[in-house]
């Protein structure tokens, strides 16, 4: 029988070493057991949901600090704010304008809210295999052709640390008097430091959404909403009524007292000792990054890449180590620095690994992760063959083709929305008989929780060969059958029989 307690258990006292969320590295020493501070809505511990003392306050302290206008508590992470934020600004049946990388709550938003989503698609990174940023001009472009959209909501900064230019996003945004929601989940910590970007709250964003768990020192689930109300053309953008409305709607009506204390924990820590932690964490990442140079295969994206692809800027904090070109897949790399080294990292993706920094990281760990990236790009130059992995043949396609083709996402053919492909009869076909069908379902990958394939996109051969050349490479699908066959569900197509003989015209 699993015992999840005693994973748990093990693994903490265990060496191996965080470079993923939660941001406080399991590092953070609180007296007590969390048991203990476990209670529910009694006398002078207020109501998150009507909120008039204790929490009340701490919300009203958060904002002063982030400089919104308003922040709520999420102790459901970023998705209940996401939802709140869309569901809030659009009606049933809405047009909107998003980033096809969305991270997949924004998706569930658009069928929940029955939406016609309008796509926004990044830039491609082709040096490092990864999404860049959205360009002004696309906005406004797409803007001119939706003219109806009631909202746009784009991903800055990505997982991989990318940051779009939101302030002239805003800017063009807001002249067709509509609000701009930004997913900055990954972004808790921006403005802490002259080093890191500036938030997008501060750049013109109506609604900001940010992850305190992801890079500051706070528990799972623990996230903020804030909003900046503006007025444009006589009229305010985002409603604080219809926000709260829909935050007790996606969020439970026993919010875990545990979780909102961290909240506010975490922000009274960063105002008292944030100084103290991020300018020698800085450091730190400085000096990885200059050393990381010296490797002759691996590869650590710094800020190079910042002018191109629509990126505007980059979070230090995200090391993407590249391993294009060496035979040596992300996961393969994953793999190894957690099994050989023991070095958990938070993700693997084509030919890239992620490991999540933030400045409760010790000087320690930093150096093991360094020393074993030396070491394997060191076997690298010795022996980088045994690394190679092959890619099994997609349609009418050839094992040369398919190694050439970038784990870029495709351009998608939207032939009904996400709600209505979803609400349609389906059927479940053998995945590499669907090019030409409109999917019924979401393939993704997670993390980062991007999807590849919506419900309502026609399924090209592209497609087909990327899922491919991502299960070939190690990481994790989902959304196919399990089965030998490996399935997916796509909307049935019932044509209806004609006769051609004796027909009236």
């Amino acid at each position: 029988m699993a015992d999840l307690y005693k994973r748990l258990m093990e693994y903490c006292t265990s060496d191996y070493y965080p470079f993923h969320m939660p941001g406080h590295k399991r590092a953070v020493q609180q007296e007590g057991n969390p048991y203990v501070y476990d209670i529910t809505e009694i006398e002078g511990f207020d109501n998150l949901h009507e909120p008039q003392g204790i929490l009340r306050i701490a919300m009203e302290e958060a904002a002063k600090f982030y400089q919104s206008d308003k922040t709520y508590f999420l102790i459901n992470g970023s998705t209940g704010g996401i939802l709140s934020a869309i569901s809030a600004v659009t009606g049933m049946g809405d047009e909107i304008i998003i980033a096809r990388n969305c991270h997949k709550s924004v998706y569930h938003a658009v069928f929940l809210r029955e939406l016609k989503q309008v796509y926004l698609y990044p830039e491609y990174v082709k040096e490092y295999g990864i999404c860049g940023g959205i360009r002004p001009e696309q906005v406004r472009e797409t803007l001119q052709e939706h003219p109806n959209a009631k909202a746009v909501v784009i991903t800055s900064p990505t997982y991989e640390g990318v940051v779009s230019d939101i302030k002239a996003i805003a800017d063009i945004v807001h002249q067709y008097g509509i609000p701009l929601i930004v997913d900055e989940a990954h972004g808790a910590h921006f403005g802490m430091h002259d080093r890191l970007p500036e938030s997008a709250l501060k750049l013109g964003a109506d609604l900001v959404i940010q992850s305190l768990h992801k890079t500051l020192p706070a528990l799972t689930q623990t996230a903020l909403l804030h909003i900046r109300f503006r007025q444009e053309q006589g009229k305010y953008l985002v409603s604080r009524e219809a926000v709260e409305q829909y935050l007790s709607i996606y969020q439970t009506s026993s919010p875990s007292y545990v979780l909102m204390a961290s909240i506010d924990e975490c922000i009274n820590k960063v105002k008292s000792e944030g100084i103290m932690w991020f300018e020698p964490y800085v450091k730190r990442l400085e000096v990885i990054k200059q050393h990381a140079k010296q490797l002759t295969h691996l590869k650590i994206m710094d800020r190079e890449v910042v002018g191109d692809n629509g990126i505007f800027d980059l979070d230090i904090s995200k090391l993407v180590i590249s391993s294009r070109g060496t035979g040596l897949s992300g996961q393969q790399l994953y793999d190894k620095l957690n099994n050989k080294f023991h070095l958990q990292l938070e993700m693997a993706a084509g030919d890239y690994a992620i490991a999540m920094t933030s400045p409760m990281d010790s000087e320690e760990g930093l150096l093991r992760l360094f020393t074993a990236l030396a070491e394997v790009d060191r076997d690298l130059r010795i022996g980088g063959e045994e690394y190679e992995y092959r890619l099994p043949l997609a349609r009418a396609e050839t094992v040369t083709e398919a190694v050439e083709k970038e784990f870029s996402i495709p351009d998608t053919v939207v032939l009904t929305s996400i709600s209505a492909a979803m609400k349609q009869d389906s059927e479940m076909i053998k995945f590499h008989n669907t090019a030409g069908r409109i999917s019924g379902s979401y393939v993704w990958l997670y993390p980062p929780g991007v999807p590849v394939i919506a419900p309502g996109d026609m399924i090209s051969g592209e497609m087909i060969a990327l899922i491919d050349k991502y299960r070939a490479s190690g990481l994790k699908v989902y959304g196919l059958s399990e089965d030998r066959d490996m399935k997916i569900k796509v909307i049935k197509e019932n044509f209806k029989r004609i006769k051609l003989w004796n027909a009236r015209l």
